[in-house]
């Protein structure tokens, strides 16, 4: 909804989506969710025992959070290690080599629209200034800005706790006294409608599309696996 004023005026007026916090977040939540949904239908399509099927639920928890934790640390760190050895790399070519360099960039905004002798003009003076040429070098060549990277605590943090999240909702019928699959698989529907529906709060997409969307992703797993455990039984 316009504001009455220009969104650029506005120091926030564009989401974070470089933190990298939500994609973590986001698929550690659907992904403990789709899990241990999809867990639960298999082992309780078997007719395992109620008993059974809360300490087959809670270790697919405990295992998948400590997994996915570990996985978007690590993930997340190399990466981060991979800029960083490109951005030293950057660095060292600026130094000993800043006219090449600054023609390289101004090849860059040439191929944008600027006129060359502008886009030369430009680079050229930008290399004055060492750290703000690697910068601007960075986003141009290699797509990432050296002074927002992700976070591999904040990615790890986001993801293990999500994933318990969203693993925990599918067991809660059970760990309440309940003995049906049937109230966990509800409520684990239920978990991914909304979990798809809190999502469209970021992507801007129309709510119900984004519930049913996961919904349906989830309710295929289930439905596989609750026929394999149906198959093999106990």
């Amino acid at each position: 909804m316009s504001s009455g004023h220009p969104a650029a005026e506005d120091a926030h007026h564009h989401a974070d989506v470089s933190g990298g916090w939500l994609r973590a977040a986001v698929f550690g939540a659907m992904d403990g969710l789709v899990t241990n949904i999809a867990l639960i239908a298999g082992v309780g399509g078997g007719g395992i025992a109620p008993r059974t099927i809360v300490l087959t639920g809670t270790a697919g928890l405990v295992a998948g959070a400590i997994s996915m934790g570990l996985g978007e640390f690590t993930s997340v760190r190399a990466q981060n290690e991979q800029i960083a050895a490109e951005v030293a790399k950057e660095r060292r070519e600026l130094t000993k080599f800043p006219e090449a360099e600054a023609q390289e960039l101004a090849r860059i905004w040439e191929r944008r629209g600027l006129p060359p002798e502008l886009a030369l003009e430009v680079a050229s003076t930008l290399g004055r200034d060492i750290d703000e040429a690697v910068r601007v070098h960075a986003q141009e060549e290699l797509g990432v800005d050296p002074d927002d990277a992700p976070s591999p605590w904040v990615a790890a943090g986001s993801s293990f706790a999500c994933f318990s999240v969203g693993a925990l909702v599918p067991l809660l019928p059970y760990l309440l006294g309940g003995t049906s699959l049937w109230p966990a698989l509800a409520a684990g529907g239920v978990g991914l409608f909304v979990a798809g529906a809190l999502i469209s709060r970021y992507t801007r997409r129309r709510w119900w599309v984004s519930g049913v969307r996961q919904l349906l992703l989830g309710a295929a797993a289930a439905g596989a696996t609750y026929l394999i455990g149906r198959l093999i039984g106990v």
